[in-house]
Order: C-alpha cells, then structure tokens, then sequence
C-alpha cells in the first residue's frame, strides 16, 4: 500500500474541529465506532470531542509515519451513503477538500479520494472547494439541472453550463405539456393559454404569479436560448458568479413545475 503525506498539525487540528463539530459533526459514541473501525487508539476518550480525535489521529500519524489511517477514517466519516441531508455532507466535503488540497489530495462526491495538485496558498485552496458544482449541491438545487449539464459544470464551461440547463428546462416543459415546440412561442402557448399552471390560477394574483413565472421563462430563453445561434460563444462570458446565479433561478423554475398542473 502507498504511504500518502503525513498531515501538517495546522491541518490534522482543522480536520478534528470539521468532524467534531458540536452541531452536526460526530457524537461521541460515533467517534468511538468509527477510531475502532479504522484500527486507530482512542488515547484520550474523556476530553472535548475535536480534542480527542486530533489526539487519536495525530498519535495514529506519528506511529504510523504517514496519514493513510486518518484518509482512511475521512473516508468512512463521509461516507455518503451516511448522510440523509446532501447539504450537510457536502458542507463538510468542502471544509475538508480545503484542508487536504494543501497535502495535494480531493474526496469526491462519490466518497473517494484523487490525487490533486497541490494548492500553494489559502486562495487556491478556497478557490478549489468553492466550486460551481459544490455549491450547487450545497444550495439543494434541483436534480433536473444535474441530469444537464454536470460535465460542462466539471469543465467548468460555465458558458455551456447554463445553456445546456436551459435547454432542459424548456425539454421539461415540453414533456409536462405535451406541446412540441420551443422558446418564446413554446413559453407563450403553453403558460399564456394556460395549458400548464404552477397555482390554483383562480384569483388574480394567482394569474399574476403565473404571468410573472411566464416572464422568468421569457428572460431566460431570451438571454440563452436564442442568442447561441446567431453569436460566437466568446461574445457572450459568463463567469463562475453568474452561472450559479442563473442555474439557481434555473432550479427554481423546475421546483415551480414540480408542482404544476395541466389544465385539461
């Protein structure tokens, strides 16, 4: 087995108060199974939580002369098949891939670990947990954006990031409406007769929601469907802020339809 890098005490303290988090990180007994599994001595069980396992890891590590058994403990912690609530696990993916990418390594969504380059300063290091798709994840957003455009996210293509989510966000109206067409005139048909309604559409301020969600659809397909036909891709920049802007108000719109009737 390869021996990976020892952890600097800087980052073995900061991983210990990630996963000993009072709010969400490990309880104690979480602690006790989880050093057991992984063959690491609990040295001091009766101290503060994120003591006691900086104590245990750092021990482990400097017997061991190297952090394979701490990687180890990482990767069974943040397992994903453990976390019910994604935010929370991809919370503390985040905090520790900032930690490990000084040391050159990355747990992946999936619970594995890669081996990265090694970040030289803080900013790098933020930069690289702060990601388009990590915060998306962190943020919930809706799963239909991910079934679009997630290469181009990983690409960080953030151009053809939001085009292709666009793209599936009028698919899906298609497919909800049954009306075979697309853009303004897809918009305008189907939620201007109605055909599909995301309210009750009874009272006027339930039209005017309607008319104002008809409006979001209209903005988008006018700054991001239409326009890719007639113009070269670089006229049109769209930096990492923007996409996360315009694929959160994306995932809005599929919530709004998830909820959506068919006026029959």
């Amino acid at each position: 087995m390869e021996l990976r890098y020892c952890l600097n005490q800087g980052i073995l303290e900061r991983i210990s108060k990630i996963l000993g988090d009072t709010s969400n990180g490990l309880t104690g007994s979480e602690i006790s199974y989880f050093l057991q599994q992984c063959n690491i001595k609990d040295v001091t069980p009766e101290i503060t939580k994120w003591k006691r396992l900086y104590s245990a890891l750092a021990s482990v590590q400097n017997f061991d002369k190297c952090s394979n058994k701490i990687l180890r403990f990482i990767q069974i912690v943040l397992n994903p098949a453990r976390f019910t609530d994604n935010q929370i696990f991809e919370t503390k993916r985040k905090a520790i891939n900032e930690c490990l990418s000084y040391v050159g390594y990355e747990l992946q969504s999936n619970g594995r670990f890669r081996v990265v380059t090694t970040a030289k300063t803080i900013s790098e290091a933020q930069q690289r947990a702060n990601d388009l798709l990590v915060n998306l994840q962190m943020r919930n957003a809706h799963q239909e954006i991910f079934k679009y455009c997630t290469t181009e996210l990983v690409d960080k293509n953030y151009f053809h990031a939001v085009f292709e989510a666009c793209k599936g966000l009028f698919a899906r109206i298609r497919q909800l409406s049954l009306i075979n067409t697309d853009g303004i005139r897809l918009v305008e048909y189907v939620f201007n007769h109605p055909i599909l309604v995301i309210n009750s559409y009874k009272s006027k301020q339930e039209k005017d929601e309607q008319k104002g969600f008809e409006a979001i659809l209209e903005g988008l397909c006018n700054m991001f469907r239409n326009p890719e036909a007639h113009q070269p891709k670089i006229e049109w920049p769209v930096s990492e802020q923007d996409a996360l802007e315009i694929l959160s108000l994306i995932s809005y719109c599929h919530r709004r339809l998830d909820n959506a009737k068919r006026v029959e």
